[in-house]
């Protein structure tokens, strides 16, 4: 299979610079990073893809068995590596991808040499003395919701994700980018994403970590990247100025300003 076209990649910036490759979350595609794109393109080669069932990735390739774990989208990952022949890679996931480039890293840390994690979330339910945001039946409850009315979904929770009541425009861009994905696809997604539990798997990764987090984000709040910073070894944690889930559409410029300090950091 051609994986280029599958995965639907793009390739931009500075040939000879370090490596980016920038991973979309749940409901989202590439152009989710559209507004860093630029400002990180002067001095790094960027490498943009959707997942399969995501943004304008071959729906063919779409295997209900394969998405519906974490390591079929780690298999996306590792595969535009490979096809690319990419090595010394920053990956910068956002959202679910955060924990989707803990495993990657972990499997391939020759390839993945530096991971950044933005608005990560090992998991989503709260766990004894772990605080990931909600309540089991809150997960049940959002994720019925979506099965049974995935568009209604959207409209609501898209706004609620983004946050910035402030700047309206954000939450319907968010919301445009949820209804574009197939409904059938968005529910093994979303099952992965809010089901997963990725803790134990944070120890396995030995690669220098920058974890970014939002002064406030519902989704992922505040105290879960402090927790995912004291799992990775090598990492360290920065709050940006910014509020929701999404700080690469709502803060871009102090977004890619972390990216940029981190990456070229000794």
């Amino acid at each position: 299979m051609d994986i280029r076209r599958r995965n639907n990649v793009t390739v931009t910036g500075c040939p000879d610079g370090p490596v980016l490759l920038l991973a979309h979350g749940f409901g989202c595609d590439q152009n989710m990073w559209r507004l860093v794109t630029p400002a990180l393109a002067v001095s790094h080669r960027v490498v943009l893809f959707d997942y399969v069932g995501s943004g304008r990735a071959d729906p063919s390739a779409w295997d209900e068995q394969r998405y519906s774990s974490l390591e079929g989208y780690v298999r996306d990952v590792m595969e535009v590596v490979e096809e690319l022949d990419l090595r010394e890679v920053v990956f910068v996931g956002h959202s679910v991808s955060a924990m989707v480039g803990a495993l990657a890293a972990a499997a391939a840390p020759e390839r993945i040499r530096r991971l950044v994690m933005i608005a990560p979330s090992p998991r989503y339910t709260d766990d004894g003395g772990y605080r990931g945001g909600f309540s089991a039946d809150d997960i049940d409850e959002l994720l019925e919701s979506l099965e049974s009315n995935y568009l209604g979904w959207s409209a609501a929770m898209a706004p609620f994700i983004m946050g910035n009541d402030d700047r309206p425009e954000l939450g319907r861009e968010l919301t445009a980018s949820f209804c574009t994905t197939d409904p059938e696809m968005a529910r093994v997604f979303a099952r992965t994403t809010f089901l997963s539990d990725s803790r134990e798997d944070l120890k396995a990764v030995q690669v220098p970590t920058l974890v970014l987090e939002c002064r406030q984000d519902v989704i992922a709040p505040r105290g879960v990247g402090a927790y995912v910073r004291d799992a990775i070894p090598a990492s360290r944690l920065v709050t940006l100025e910014a509020t929701g889930h999404c700080p690469q559409l709502s803060a871009p410029r102090s977004t890619a300003a972390a990216i940029v300090d981190f990456v070229g950091a000794a």
